[in-house]
C-alpha cells in the first residue's frame, strides 16, 4: 500500500524579513515513518535542518506524561543532511509557528515530545502591535512571536590540549575564553570583539578537526548596536558549514553572558550572512532559557514518495 503524500511547510525562523533568519523543513506526518525515510528527505531538503510532527493522543506516551497537561502534544525530532539531533532551537519554533499558523491547533500553547524532555511553544504577543492597538492578547493577532522554553546550558570548562588546534582554526581571531557545553558536545569560544565575530573567515576543514560537534564563536556587541552580544555557529561535522542562526546555542550563550554582563534577559543578534535576532530571558532559578522570534511561512508543499 503507497504511503499518502506528506505535507511540509519551510519556514525562515528567527526572521523579521523573508529570506532572513533560519529556514527549516517542517514536515506533518499522520503516523512515524522508519528512521531512514526521515533521513534522506533532510538530505534531499538540505537545510540546516528538517523536523517531523506526529501528534500524540491523549491516551498515547509515557505514563508519567499522559494527561500531564490540556496542551496539544506533537512528537517532534530534528535532521540535519546526515544525522538526527538532539535539540534545535530554529527548527522548533519553524514547527510551532506552522502548527499555529495552519489552524491546525487552537491553543496558544502546543508541547513536544523530543529527544530532550518536553519542550513548550507558545504565541506572545508581538510588543510594538500590542502596544499599539491595546489588546492584552494574540487570538486575532495575524503577527505574533513564539516563546520557547528550552534548558539551560550552562558551559562548562575546557580543559584540553588541543587550544592551539582551536586557535589555529580560528585564525585572525583573538581569543579570550573557551568552554565547552553541558548538553550538547560543542565549544563556545569568546573573542575580542564583535567586529572579530562578523569578520571572521572560518577554515572549515580546520574546524571540523577541532574537539566537539561544533564551535559557537562569540563576543560583547558594540555599544551602539542595539544588542547585548554577537555569535556565529560553525558544524561541519553535521553537514552544516555555518548555521544561520542557532536557538539551541544560545542556551549555553545566555548563560554565559549571564555571568560576564550579570544580566538575564539579552536581545541577541548571530552575525551569519542571512541573520537573526533572538530576544532570551534566563531564567536561574528554573534553569530555563526562553527563546523569542518569529516564523515567516516560505514554501508550502507534499512530499510524495
Amino acid at each position: 500500500m503507497a504511503n499518502k503524500p506528506v505535507k511540509y511547510s519551510v519556514v525562515d525562523a528567527f526572521a523579521d524579513l523573508p529570506f532572513s533568519g533560519n529556514p527549516a523543513a517542517v514536515c506533518l506526518l499522520e503516523e512515524e515513518r522508519d528512521d531512514k525515510w526521515l533521513q534522506v528527505v533532510a538530505a534531499e531538503f538540505n537545510l540546516s535542518e528538517t523536523c517531523y510532527l506526529t501528534p500524540i493522543a491523549e491516551s498515547e506516551g509515557p505514563a508519567n506524561l499522559i494527561n500531564a497537561s490540556s496542551n496539544p502534544r506533537f512528537r517532534l525530532r530534528w535532521f540535519t543532511p546526515v544525522c538526527e539531533v538532539k535539540l534545535c532551537g530554529h527548527a522548533t519554533l519553524a514547527a510551532a509557528h506552522t502548527l499555529f499558523s495552519s489552524g491546525s491547533v487552537a491553543s496558544n500553547t502546543v508541547e513536544f515530545v523530543t529527544l530532550s524532555g518536553v519542550l513548550t511553544a507558545k504565541k506572545i504577543p508581538d510588543i510594538s502591535i500590542a502596544g499599539a492597538s491595546g489588546l492584552e492578547n494574540v487570538e486575532n493577532l495575524d503577527r505574533y512571536s513564539i516563546e520557547l522554553d528550552f534548558p539551560a546550558d550552562p558551559p562548562s570548562e575546557f580543559h584540553s590540549s588541543e587550544t592551539s588546534q582551536i586557535s589555529a582554526a580560528l585564525e585572525g581571531a583573538s581569543i579570550v575564553e573557551i568552554k565547552r557545553s553541558s548538553i550538547g558536545d560543542y565549544l563556545l569560544v569568546e573573542v575580542s570583539s564583535g567586529e572579530s565575530v562578523i569578520e571572521f573567515k572560518p577554515q572549515f576543514d580546520a574546524i571540523e578537526k577541532c574537539p566537539g560537534d561544533g564551535i559557537i564563536v562569540t563576543a560583547v556587541a558594540p555599544s551602539d548596536s542595539g544588542f547585548d552580544f554577537f555569535s556565529r555557529y560553525f558544524c561541519p561535522k553535521a553537514g552544516i558549514n555555518e548555521d544561520p542562526v542557532t536557538g539551541s546555542a544560545h542556551c549555553a550563550l545566555a548563560s554565559y553572558w549571564s555571568k560576564k554582563l550579570g544580566k538575564c534577559d539579552f536581545n541577541a543578534y548571530q552575525a551569519s550572512r542571512r541573520g537573526g535576532v533572538l530576544n532570551i530571558h534566563l531564567d536561574k532559578q528554573k534553569q530555563r532559557v526562553l527563546l523569542r522570534g518569529r516564523g515567516i511561512t516560505m514554501m508550502e508543499g507534499s512530499i510524495l514518495v
